[in-house]
């Protein structure tokens, strides 16, 4: 192994290292923003589905975060690590902040985490990991490239969670029935249909804010085309979904017109909205 070789290994070691960390911290955070249950205990004790889908979508965002941040030009170690630790922990700060704007504007008629701890609701727990999925994905786009720093990165975090909020609100107005009332229900097939199509939204917005920063008009103007690219492409995709991949099936009947919703037919709603947003990313790029 070469020198050059080496150094590589080894600065790879580090900043591993350093993510592993990150988690540690992460961890401790979201311990602390649920200090009325012990997750140990939901999760291994109560079996708790609900609990275990939201968390895996939490640490999957962080994962998606520190991508963007490691995916960057490397300077240093020392710059290198202090960039990993810094944009790391912002992006803790900004996936719990997800959350809140999840529980309280995008959803506010019912608590995230009264329907996932006390009533085990995978509905809404899938509903947490999409935000959050999509969250992770906007900070891994906002934080990557050069000329990026903490109001650039906040900015662009805060278009990406008005683009969620601004979707979901468009979604509930036009599926014809009750988004809220669903997940209250226990509904898991509209959980992980809408938790798709928040991570297609955040999918979207990544790809309008990643790269270099060149300014914000070009930044902004590339984050208004690909939104409204997004009202346009992502209702077309369910439609593809529904008349071509599962022809002679209505996806709305399968999710909320039975007895026992088809959590099957919610996938396929989220396949349809998550492959849309990368296809979009290939065909532009």
């Amino acid at each position: 192994m070469s020198v050059e070789h080496l150094d590589i290994f080894v600065s790879g070691l580090v900043y591993l290292a350093a993510c592993f960390t990150l988690f540690f911290i992460g961890k401790w955070v979201y311990d602390r923003r649920h200090p009325n249950f012990n997750l140990r205990h939901e999760l291994f004790e109560n079996d708790n589905p609900a609990l275990a889908v939201a968390m895996v979508g939490y640490y999957f965002g962080l994962v998606l975060a520190l991508g963007g941040i490691l995916s960057g030009e490397g300077s240093d170690l020392a710059t290198d690590l202090f960039d990993i630790f810094f944009f790391g922990l912002t992006a803790i700060v900004m996936l719990t902040l997800g959350s809140w704007v999840n529980d309280r504007i995008a959803f506010p008629k019912f608590r995230n985490a009264k329907e996932i701890v006390d009533d085990r609701n995978v509905g809404a727990g899938a509903l947490e990991a999409g935000n959050q999925i999509a969250t992770g994905l906007i900070v891994a786009g906002a934080v990557h490239g050069e000329y990026i720093d903490l109001i650039t990165a906040s900015v662009f975090w805060l278009l990406g969670q008005a683009a969620l909020v601004l979707i979901v609100r468009l979604y509930a107005a036009t599926v014809g029935f009750d988004l809220h009332d669903e997940i209250e229900k226990d509904n898991a097939a509209v959980g992980v249909a809408v938790g798709g199509l928040l991570i297609a939204v955040g999918n979207l917005v990544r790809l309008s804010i990643a790269g270099d920063f060149t300014g914000w008009n070009i930044d902004l103007t590339n984050f208004s085309l690909y939104l409204a690219m997004g009202l346009v492409v992502l209702p077309g995709a369910r439609w593809i979904c529904d008349k071509m991949l599962v022809p002679g099936v209505s996806l709305t009947h399968e999710l909320v017109g039975q007895e026992h919703p088809n959590v099957g037919a919610g996938l396929i709603e989220a396949f349809s909205y998550v492959a849309a947003s990368m296809l979009v990313g290939w065909a532009i790029f």
